[in-house]
């Protein structure tokens, strides 16, 4: 077996030792708990009402659930997540199905049957999140795929991404594209000349989905149907709005994160009942759900007459729910032949719709935060490939301590950047930060490469409003000797700083003090607070609740306080992170992981300030480096200077 093969073998039973745990930590979180448990989890609804009833696409059932109770509590409940009905009487009885909608206390739920059971009727209703056993089969599918493949095209695909064969490219020539700066136009060159793999390395701020727009519409230029994925619903639903603002036909295949016009405009659902033969789909679905009404009339056993007749609407009403779903198939079918760009995430690419579907070139944007297998999925699809992202950033998350440490965390996008480095062209010009806030990480991570435009170059809070002193962009709070020690909360596994936290929000309430909002014409500033530890999150929370400035901000949603994956992709004109460890052994605990930092560090536009012990943080080589940048653009405070704002 080749070395590759051995590889991917070994990339296939990490992904059922991350599937294992995945279902143990489901089982652990939601099954062995009480109804009341799994509600305060945000794993259940309970109870609920069938508010609607109506015939789906493929002739299933689909209702609408109304929560009668607890109406404001928090959930995780969100569209493509699995779920299952259930009755709460002696006997546990489901019914399953995929959450396609969401309003505020109502689930639009699409069940696998063709009717309801008749235990719905009895008892209590509750909706209860399930293991999602579909993503892991999909990825299995696919490994399968790419392991077996020999002499075809994912077979050359398969070698050339990871390192095995070199990849190819043509001379072609492209005219610079105006709204791309140079590397960007650079970036899409590669793309247009790349017969296997292309790779857009996007570091912060650097225009990336801008850059693979332009890219898709090039490539639309000379192909006639592409697949645009990536691993979250969230980037999907960007591309497939920018896309569509671009006047691409495009189709979003599964259910959107969020609720907005053009995206639902652009659903596969919503585009069938925008099909000239929808009238047709809807008439034959009306006569069945009449005959089936009517069949329903001769519920008990009258006599041979009754049951008879009951046998004859029953046998019209299927007749004619198999004419609808032949009708279905045609209009999806149609749609998909002339459609432009389809766009799903990673593992939406097997869809029933679309998993016979073959594509010229498939793109996979936020690749460098996906798992290998399900980059996979779309790959098995296509006859080339092109990836974004910055594995400098965020890794996929990875909840199996063994399979993280076997390597499931490396992602194909790392493999191929690393093993085939000619593929990829950086993204060099960086449109959101201060030159000090972005340099740190472009010496750490990006080769000092990336240059801050012009218009971002100095663009610091004084700039934005003379309330604010010029030159600061960039400040380190150092609180070494100030005693302020972490405190570890053994059950939850997590670390706290309440003196470190405190002196960061005193030193926020400080630099506002004075700076009033009264042009309504000027956006507001928006600021972000992170850190690494879910206890000095909980406490910094708690906190804000008792600062009155920084409360009314926060219900403003001018104000957020999360960790680093809550801010990955998003950017702040000021943000605050509080390091939280501190401890004499010198021990950093997963702060260890730099690319988080370098996550952090750059989500500020207009100022950065950093809060932390320096004794801590400078037993680790890249924390060294940070204190000597702070010192070398005199952005080093100690915690002493600061002393009206301490605790």
């Amino acid at each position: 077996m080749s070395e590759i093969l051995l590889e991917l073998k070994q990339v296939q039973e990490l992904l059922k030792i991350e599937q294992e745990e995945d279902r143990q930590q489901y089982k652990i979180k939601s099954l062995k708990s009480t109804i009341a448990e799994r509600k305060q989890m945000g794993f259940c609804w309970y109870p609920v009402t069938i508010a609607k009833e109506e015939i789906g696409f493929g002739s299933k059932v689909v209702i609408e659930l109304e929560r009668t109770k607890d109406r404001d509590q928090l959930h995780l409940f969100q569209a493509g997540k699995t779920a299952a009905l259930f009755s709460n009487t002696g006997e546990r009885q489901t019914l399953n199905g995929v959450i396609v909608g969401i309003k505020r206390n109502k689930v639009i739920l699409a069940t696998n049957r063709e009717d309801l059971p008749d235990w719905v009727d009895d008892g209590r209703l509750g909706l209860d999140l399930t293991f999602d056993e579909m993503s892991y089969r999909e990825m299995e599918i696919a490994m399968r795929k790419v392991m077996e493949a020999y002499k075809t095209r994912l077979a050359e695909l398969r070698d050339i991404l990871l390192g095995d064969a070199p990849a190819r490219f043509t001379d072609a020539t492209m005219d610079p594209i105006a709204v791309l700066n140079p590397s960007q136009n650079e970036a899409v060159r590669k793309i247009v000349q790349a017969k296997d793999v292309a790779i857009i390395h996007g570091p912060p701020g650097t225009g990336k989905t801008t850059t693979l727009v332009q890219a898709i519409l090039k490539t639309l230029e000379t192909q006639q149907r592409l697949l645009v994925t990536a691993p979250s619903n969230t980037a999907v639903d960007l591309l497939t709005e920018k896309l569509a603002n671009e006047g691409v036909n495009v189709i979003r295949i599964g259910n959107p994160s969020r609720v907005s016009d053009v995206l639902l405009e652009h659903t596969l659902d919503a585009q069938i009942m925008n099909h000239r033969s929808y009238k047709s789909l809807k008439d034959h679905r009306k006569t069945a759900e009449e005959y089936k009404r009517m069949a329903y009339q001769y519920k008990r056993k009258f006599g041979h007459e009754e049951r008879a007749q009951r046998q004859f609407f029953k046998a019209e009403s299927h007749r004619m729910l198999v004419e609808a779903d032949r009708i279905e198939e045609y209009i999806t079918e149609d749609l998909l032949n002339n459609v432009q760009v389809i766009t799903c995430t990673l593992v939406g690419a097997a869809n029933k719709a679309i998993r016979h579907l073959e594509y010229e070139t498939v793109f996979i944007d936020e690749a460098a935060q996906a798992l290998e297998p399900a980059c996979w999925v779309p790959i098995t699809r296509a006859k080339r490939v092109v990836l974004a992202g910055d594995h400098y950033q965020l890794p996929p998350t990875v909840k199996s301590f063994e399979a993280e440490k076997g390597g499931l965390d490396k992602t194909l996008f790392e493999k191929c950047i690393e093993r085939q480095p000619d593929v990829a062209v950086m993204l060099k010009t960086q449109y959101r930060m201060h030159h000090h806030i972005m340099e740190f990480s472009n010496q750490q991570f990006y080769h000092s490469e990336l240059m801050a435009h012009e218009s971002v170059h100095s663009s610091d809070l004084h700039e934005f409003n003379s309330h604010f002193p010029p030159g600061l962009a960039v400040e380190f709070i150092d609180t070494a000797g100030c005693g302020y020690n972490e405190v570890v909360n053994p059950e939850a596994q997590s670390s706290a700083n309440p003196d470190e936290a405190d002196l960061l929000l005193n030193h926020l309430v400080h630099l506002l003090k004075g700076y009033t909002h009264a042009d309504e014409e000027v956006e507001h500033l928006r600021i972000g607070v992170i850190a690494p530890y879910r206890a000095q999150i909980n406490y910094l929370e708690d906190k804000i609740e008792h600062v009155p400035h920084l409360h009314e901000l926060r219900q403003q949603r001018h104000l957020s306080v999360g960790t680093v994956d809550s801010f990955q992709g998003q950017e702040r004109d000021i943000i605050y992170i509080s390091m939280t460890r501190s401890n004499e052994q010198g021990e950093i605990g997963f702060l260890a992981d730099i690319r988080r930092m370098n996550v952090a560090m750059t989500r500020a536009k207009k100022k950065l300030v950093i809060v932390g012990d320096s004794a801590t943080l400078s037993q680790h080589p890249f924390y060294a480096a940070f204190l000597s940048y702070a010192e070398s653009i005199h952005a080093y405070r100690s915690a002493w200077e600061l002393s009206e704002l301490m605790p």
